[in-house]
């Protein structure tokens, strides 16, 4: 059983991917509205190369990412951890808490202090399949899904890949905090 404050800040969410706001965007041909995402996020696999660089040096390739879809954001990529260039980063001291999959691990370059993944070593039930997993910032790094490049999440905070096949708004922007 998770401790109560979890819970309730689980609990705060209004939006669930059950019906879409009335602002949100109509998706077009080939989108998907962040929208229909359901709270709690689901874990999908997704097959497209994504490859990420830092400073040009490519830190992750993988064809084996789960996206996770979470209602209002943009899906956060997680890299298995054999696909990425782990001599090439270090882990920081700074963390958070994820009320739906637990503290993470931030992880620098090694010739910078700026963050620039994070990895869940042992998340929440439900969200067991990320532990080690690695997500990275596309507004720190560059990200790309089937050689597209990924735009970061408004707000700096959340680590969601804007990617052409979503529609919005997505949470991060001002005035989307209660979202």
């Amino acid at each position: 059983m998770l401790p109560g404050w979890i819970q309730r800040a689980r609990d705060k969410w209004h939006y669930r991917g059950t019906a879409r706001p009335s602002f949100a965007d109509d998706p077009g041909p080939g989108q998907e509205s962040v929208w229909d995402y359901p709270r709690p996020p689901a874990l999908v696999p997704d097959p497209r190369e994504v490859r990420v660089r830092a400073s040009g040096e490519l830190l992750a390739r993988t064809v084996r990412s789960v996206r996770i879809l979470e209602t209002a954001s943009p899906p956060t990529f997680y890299l298995p951890p054999e696909d990425i260039r782990r001599d090439a980063l270090r882990p920081t001291t700074e963390s958070s808490f994820c009320e739906w999959k637990g503290e993470t691990q931030y992880w620098s370059t090694l010739d910078s202090a700026e963050v620039i993944a994070w990895s869940y070593p042992e998340p929440l039930p439900g969200f067991e399949a990320l532990a080690g997993w690695f997500s990275f910032y596309p507004g720190r790094v560059d990200c790309t899904v089937d050689g597209i490049r990924v735009e970061p999440q408004p707000g700096g905070f959340y680590g969601g890949w804007v990617t052409p096949e979503l529609s919005g708004p997505f949470k991060g922007a001002p005035g989307s905090e209660a979202w």
